[in-house]
């Protein structure tokens, strides 16, 4: 059993424990209502739901739902920049973006899936997340802009930076 699936029966277990052993803090969680929250995508992809985009489509996204905050072509402010930075890791200087620092696409994708539009977490559909993957993976220059992210060709992306850290989970080659 995975490390997520024991936390996830640990919380129902935790949830569901009688009044007579301790103090009644809400109500139990069903498998339903937890179900909708177990939305992580592994490293090596396992967890990522059906559906496709690419860049091409992910722009047009991008600039109704991300432009706001990350400007044009994920240049950053008022919140974060998200293109370039490759090469700049190890300089006084580092710029920290999908293209420069994220090791997994698959992460990048749940990120987005999890907590963007700021304004609208989880509110994204998922033609829209992997559309919006490929936008920024495409102008980070790591895939082409008609290349078609999917359950199946999304963890096999090379982020520049795979090697970058230390590996929690099996390796993703």
């Amino acid at each position: 059993m995975s490390t997520r699936n024991l936390l996830l029966v640990a919380a129902l277990v935790a949830s569901s424990a009688s009044a007579a052993e301790g103090p009644a803090l809400g109500v139990a969680v069903t498998a339903e209502e937890l179900a909708a929250w177990n939305i992580s995508i592994q490293p090596d992809g396992e967890g990522l739901p059906p559906g496709s985009g690419n860049a091409v489509a992910g722009k047009q996204i991008y600039l109704e739902k991300c432009a706001a905050c990350h400007n044009q072509d994920g240049a950053g402010q008022p919140f974060d920049r998200l293109a370039g930075g490759q090469g700049t890791l190890a300089t006084s200087a580092p710029v920290k973006t999908v293209g420069s620092f994220w090791p997994y696409a698959t992460t990048v994708f749940d990120y987005i899936r999890r907590a963007m539009p700021f304004q609208a977490p989880q509110s994204l559909t998922n033609d829209e997340t992997y559309a919006l993957t490929a936008y920024l993976l495409s102008i980070n220059g790591i895939i082409r802009e008609s290349e078609v992210l999917n359950a199946k060709s999304l963890p096999r992306v090379r982020m520049p930076n795979r090697d970058g850290f230390v590996l929690m989970y099996p390796a993703v080659r």
